[in-house]
């Protein structure tokens, strides 16, 4: 039996983690930018398209929301290897499945499902990169993921919007291209020893801190609700523009994501310069200077600038959040610690329009709502301040 085993993880392991993780968000963009085709096609037998098409967008994060801490113990009990095969085979098939259906409420359905199949990724994804490797290696591979992301996220943002010109159908097509990278996962992946992986790292065995945890997740969950703000309402504050065109409003969209990018690229040398905590002010900070831009742009070209900002310091945010969460766990705990990051990751990203829509009805609307959230952002930027100037003039503790 071959599925424990020492070996040592090397550049083929790490493109295949890093690849299968960005599918997680192919599986939101690829059809953000056909939202207002959708709405169009269904709202004359439903008065309440609208909604019902925003949950299919975002719907795939509630079942990764309740389902991901079930994959991550899962993951800790029968291994991840396995466990992400089926996820990969489930996302293509129940990801493409919406293309040959007729009615919404079945998409939606279709698409809870589907979330399921994200949620074993991302947590056998982030948790594989916790056991394969440690210190300043496994940093790297946190930013290779994110990297990863961004990149694909805005490559399929484009193509989503492209193909979505003939048919809102088109895009859901394309989830089916990971097939091609299942053999890949079970050939190249493999299972670290449960007891001797990282027997070297003295923290391997010891308590989980809990204080961390809680941070990360609590930082994680309302940065994604900042972050899904960009590719949710951004179709709709162009179309009030007279943009119409969904390639150019996926390519709006798809900018933001590659500004992701530069984010993560930035983030390595933002968190040696500021730390964890002034890492955290910057990225919350960049999130409400492009929120405050984009519900003011007066042109399409001040949308690209308002988006370039925000996906900068949401490029951050995953990486920044995570990291510290990977520290604070065990090997024993590390499925379901990181099943649970990555819970607080996508119910984030699910609440994101109920909370828009929620401060919309309180207030004069979506760009006042909008601007609600971006004082709560800065506020919550003073906070992560303070924290990191009271670190800095404490003494300097061993982690």
């Amino acid at each position: 039996m071959t599925s424990i085993t020492e070996k040592k993880p090397g550049a083929p392991e790490g493109w295949v983690i890093v690849l299968a993780s960005s599918l997680t968000i192919v599986g939101s963009v690829m059809v953000a930018p056909v939202l207002p085709k959708m709405t169009a096609h269904f709202a004359p037998s439903m008065p309440d398209a609208a909604l019902w098409v925003a949950m299919a967008l975002t719907g795939p994060a509630l079942a990764i929301a309740f389902f991901a801490p079930i994959a991550g113990w899962l993951a800790d009990r029968y291994g991840r290897v396995k466990l992400l095969v089926l996820g990969a085979l489930l996302y293509s098939l129940l990801g493409a499945l919406p293309a040959v259906l007729d009615q919404l409420m079945a998409i939606v359905g279709v698409r809870l499902l589907f979330g399921a199949s994200e949620a074993i990724i991302m947590t056998c994804c982030t948790a594989l990169i916790a056991d394969y490797w440690y210190g300043e290696q496994r940093l790297r591979y946190v930013n290779r993921q994110v990297v990863a992301i961004a990149l694909v996220g805005a490559l399929f943002f484009v193509v989503g919007g492209a193909l979505g010109e003939h048919s809102w159908r088109t895009p859901f097509y394309l989830y089916l291209l990971p097939l091609l990278l299942v053999p890949f996962i079970a050939k190249v992946l493999w299972e670290p020893r449960k007891a001797k992986s990282e027997a070297h790292q003295p923290s391997q065995d010891g308590p989980v801190a809990m204080s961390t945890l809680l941070g990360g997740y609590a930082l994680v969950c309302f940065g994604m609700i900042l972050s899904m703000v960009v590719p949710v309402q951004t179709p709709g504050l162009l179309v009030s523009m007279g943009i119409t065109s969904s390639t150019m409003i996926g390519l709006a969209t798809g900018i933001g994501l590659l500004a992701s990018l530069v984010g993560a690229l930035s983030w390595p040398l933002a968190r040696r310069t500021l730390g964890v905590s002034g890492c955290n002010t910057l990225l919350l900070i960049l999130l409400a200077v492009g929120l405050l831009l984009l519900v003011r742009a007066p042109s399409y070209t001040m949308v690209i600038v308002a988006v370039v900002i925000h996906g900068v310091g949401a490029g951050m945010l995953v990486p920044n959040s995570m990291a510290p969460v990977m520290g604070a766990l065990n090997q024993r705990t590390r499925g379901r610690g990181m099943g649970f990051f990555t819970g607080a990751l996508y119910i984030g990203q699910f609440i994101s329009p109920l909370v828009v829509s929620a401060i919309a009805g309180m207030t004069a609307g979506i760009p006042s709502a909008i601007t609600a959230l971006a004082f709560i952002s800065v506020l919550y930027a003073l906070c992560w301040a303070v924290k990191g100037v009271f670190q800095r003039r404490a003494p300097v503790a061993s982690s």
